[in-house]
């Protein structure tokens, strides 16, 4: 039994085989995962009934299981900017969001980084978020103790 907060195994299976660079994209019950998602990728679908689960109510998940190096949001052609990222930077301290518009947004989740496609059943619109994976750094400490053990 894992400890962490993130039990889904597709979800740990997908996360476990990307790397720095490869992106999750976090759709909302609108979003057309099928069409305008890389095919190659892990595609899971988390939208048991609509409002359940929410984009937020994942990512809350995902920011505790994989650093975060970038983030871009899907706008509106009238670039009025949605409610929910004010959530989105709640929750991604220290991340700006990068906006895209519905289809540069559409390419780029079609693009060849893409490891991970999660549909939920978020019911705002543009609640469309593609994450780009981190490096997780080692710590000083540890490397340093693993050099002592190995003498």
């Amino acid at each position: 039994m894992l400890k962490t907060r993130l039990l889904h195994p597709e979800i740990l299976q997908a996360l476990g085989e990307a790397g720095h660079g490869a992106q999750v994209l976090i759709a909302d019950g609108n979003y057309p995962l099928l069409t305008r998602s890389n095919g190659t990728a892990h595609r899971v679908y988390l939208n048991l009934a609509p409002g359940l689960l929410t984009v937020t109510d994942v990512l809350g998940v995902l920011v505790d299981a994989i650093p975060i190096e970038a983030a871009h949001v899907m706008v509106p052609d009238s670039g009025d900017e949605p409610a929910i990222f004010a959530e989105f930077r709640e929750l991604l301290p220290g991340t700006a969001l990068q906006s895209l518009g519905r289809f540069a947004f559409y390419d780029a989740a079609r693009g060849p980084d893409l490891a991970l496609a999660i549909s939920t059943g978020e019911q705002r619109i543009y609640a469309n978020l593609l994450l780009t994976i981190g490096v997780v750094m080692p710590a000083e400490d540890a490397h340093q103790s693993t050099r002592e053990e190995r003498r």
